[in-house]
């Protein structure tokens, strides 16, 4: 496995988002728009530039939307071919060019958990290392995918069981997030000894906050198939994180060109659509002169 070039990814995209109910009655919470492309799309993006050219996205058992939006539609094509709109699908097609894409519902004999996609996923990885990723979590970078080539190759120099990204937030903020408690006097940078979930600040081994990007060994599975529900009867892949962390090489690197924004709920889901607007050339003057003009 030394070395060998990282093909595969696996999205997590098989929560019920309660938060944005009743929006996500109807569709899944990660084809909620961040400016004018779905959440899941900035995710795949991501993906095609850091390489990654076989994408699994792991679904509800009971859902199609997410495969029918990746999926081309010739009579849309048409409308906008003869109307002179086909660049509207501009983003859509770089991606049918670049990556093959995979839909598959999550085992419904698995219970819930954000560990469950992998498990799901495990046949098709047919033992190959793999980025795996939240669907509801972004990554602002100046360079798409520069993160990701970094984990990676992290991984391959330390052939890591995992290598988790983190990122700093506010100390007020920590107890929402994962707290990563650092190794001390590894001779390997950032190991991890365990993460922490949803601690108080006076609690919290660091304001360093897992999110959802990783590299993973296959050898993971041979716990996570034996792992036990953890909180809430849910099948945890922080559980696996540390338990890796006990028993392999398990390091958290730092977010340093980008930002991390989760958009699980809408105030951060709004934020995120702000932060993305105020780098788009096309409505950052027009968005910042409005911010400006709220006077608040």
């Amino acid at each position: 496995m030394k070395n060998k070039r990282i093909r595969k990814a696996v999205i997590s995209a098989a929560g019920f988002g309660t938060r944005f109910l009743p929006t996500v009655k109807a569709y899944p919470k990660e084809l909620l728009p961040i400016l004018d492309k779905p959440n899941l799309q900035w995710v795949v993006e991501e993906l095609i530039a850091a390489d990654i050219d076989q994408i699994m996205i792991i679904h509800r058992p009971d859902s199609v939307e997410q495969k029918r939006y990746f999926t081309p539609d010739k009579k849309l094509e048409d409308y906008l071919k003869a109307n002179n709109k086909s660049s509207y699908l501009g983003s859509l097609r770089a991606i049918w060019q670049k990556a093959e894409l995979y839909f598959m519902p999550q085992d419904p004999k698995l219970p819930y958990g954000n560990a469950c996609p992998a498990l799901t996923a495990e046949k098709w990885l047919n033992k190959e290392p793999f980025v795996f990723l939240w669907g509801d979590d972004l990554l602002l970078e100046k360079k798409p995918g520069e993160f990701v080539k970094k984990l990676i190759t992290i991984f391959n120099k330390y052939q890591a069981a995992i290598v988790a990204g983190v990122q700093e937030v506010p100390w007020e903020e920590i107890n929402r997030y994962g707290s990563v408690k650092y190794t001390l006097n590894s001779k390997i940078p950032n190991q991890l000894e365990g993460v922490l979930e949803k601690l108080p600040a006076d609690q919290a081994p660091s304001n360093m906050a897992q999110f959802g990007r990783f590299v993973v060994s296959p050898r993971v599975f041979e716990t996570l198939n034996k792992q036990a529900a953890g909180k809430d009867n849910e099948i945890w892949f922080t559980d696996l994180v540390n338990h890796m962390a006990q028993n392999d090489i398990v390091i958290a690197e730092t977010v340093e060109n980008g930002q991390w924004l989760t958009t699980g709920d809408p105030l951060r889901w709004l934020r995120a659509n702000i932060e993305y607007g105020l780098v788009d050339p096309t409505i950052q003057k027009e968005l910042k002169e409005y911010l400006k003009s709220l006077k608040i």
